[in-house]
């Protein structure tokens, strides 16, 4: 008999949080992080069995160094190397779905679903998404009542709706046969915008807890009824960032390493002439360094900062081999702390998407695009409003949360991944 899964990611629910009361309908258990705890190395490492040094995702993004240009939350499933963990089922004759998972599209499985806005040449947006069967996604608006709004899933109006949305049409394609797949990949993301907005312990963060707790029952109550096994897992811990961010950029534009270009009265990077530059992901910082001989005087710089915990050679962070797209070095902050993209201090230098919601332009990842600005569609350019981060793994609260119905072990994400592996490979 097919054996059939549901597998939902939760962002940001960590052990600590899954032992509150909200979640207590739940047999949790705590699995050690992958390094770097961010969500595209990890949605990587399970859907591979991989270590990032071995799948290629480092960060949310990617630099490549013969452009000379820094990428973020691109899509094509290529750039996640690796056999993924679903072959052997797909080769017994199972079927496979992506829903809103990063790194999704080109994948070779049954269904996938993924925000895909169009981006008009005069200006706005078509709100839509990329999907297969190519009538997916207008079937799931009809039968959930709304469409799927991109506002609800990033920016300063990101909300519990996108994992309502998503929890809908689990519950709705668990229930046809006509659309479902017997393995099915899901993500729900609303908790991570409380935790960064307030910080995981604060009033409003416990009422998106209580919101998911609400969520996950209703998914695991339309897999039981479906006949499907589930299994939930966080993706990284939070912790209180109150000591603010450390502005990297700022720090080798200073001494000399990091390049600009001045545009009237912006400035922007230039990565062609830059000695040295951070891509920033939360509380990771890819650095990298032209010369050779500069790295040394740029690790030491970096680890002299308050605010960074260590940095490492490219070889320490991901072993002997590591992926082309891993900075020379890489900053792990120090508790309490966090990394932002800024090169600049003084607003009047600040680029024009500062204060614009452009997760693809940006050098960095800019959690300021969930918070409004001070002028009406603009975000703010306050780094310090920024309550919660994550991306370390070294220390204290940092274990993730996971609960599954199927006869799985995993004391880190990565075996829990191959133990996925090994239970769809036996059906």
């Amino acid at each position: 008999m097919q054996r059939r899964m549901v597998v939902v990611e939760v962002a940001g629910l960590g052990a600590k949080t899954c032992r509150g009361a909200a979640l207590s309908g739940f047999q949790w258990r705590a699995a050690r992080p992958v390094f770097p705890a961010l969500t595209c190395p990890v949605q990587a490492t399970m859907r591979t069995a991989l270590p990032p040094a071995r799948h290629g995702m480092v960060f949310n993004g990617a630099f490549d160094a013969r452009l000379r240009k820094v990428f973020f939350w691109d899509q094509s499933s290529a750039l996640v190397s690796g056999s993924r963990i679903w072959r052997a089922f797909r080769e017994q004759g199972g079927t496979v779905g992506m829903l809103f998972w990063q790194q999704s599209l080109g994948e070779e499985i049954e269904m996938i679903l993924s925000p895909a806005p169009i981006h008009k040449h005069h200006g706005g947006m078509i709100d839509t998404c990329y999907c297969r069967p190519s009538q997916l996604y207008q079937r799931l608006n009809g039968a959930v009542g709304r469409p799927f709004r991109l506002r609800d899933y990033w920016g300063p109006t990101a909300s519990r709706r996108s994992s309502e949305w998503i929890t809908a049409a689990l519950e709705i394609l668990l229930r046809r046969h006509d659309l479902r797949t017997d393995l099915i990949f899901a993500y729900l993301p609303h908790l991570d915008y409380a935790f960064q907005r307030y910080g995981p312990a604060a009033q409003r963060s416990g009422e998106a807890i209580g919101e998911l707790a609400g969520m996950l029952e209703r998914i695991r109550k339309a897999a039981e009824a479906a006949g499907y096994d589930y299994l939930f897992f966080g993706d990284y811990a939070f912790e209180e960032v109150p000591s603010g961010p450390v502005l990297v950029n700022h720090v080798l534009r200073t001494a000399g390493y990091f390049s600009i270009r001045r545009v009237g009265r912006h400035t922007y990077p230039d990565f062609h002439a830059a000695r040295a530059f951070a891509v920033t992901d939360h509380q990771i910082a890819h650095v990298y360094v032209r010369e050779k001989a500069a790295r040394k005087g740029v690790a030491s710089l970096l680890s002299g900062l308050s605010g960074v915990a260590q940095v490492l050679s490219a070889e320490e962070a991901f072993g002997g081999n590591p992926p082309n797209s891993c900075g020379e070095l890489v900053a792990v902050a120090s508790k309490g702390y966090w990394f932002a993209y800024p090169w600049w201090v003084d607003p009047a230098e600040a680029p024009d998407y500062a204060s614009h919601v452009d997760i693809h332009n940006k050098p960095g990842y800019d959690p300021c695009e969930l918070f409004f600005g001070r002028f009406p569609w603009r975000i703010s350019q306050d780094p310090g409003r920024v309550r919660g981060s994550h991306g370390r793994t070294e220390g204290e609260g940092l274990d993730v949360g996971w609960t599954s119905s199927a006869d799985l072990l995993g004391y880190t994400l990565l075996e829990l991944a191959g133990s996925l592996r090994d239970w769809l490979g036996r059906c």
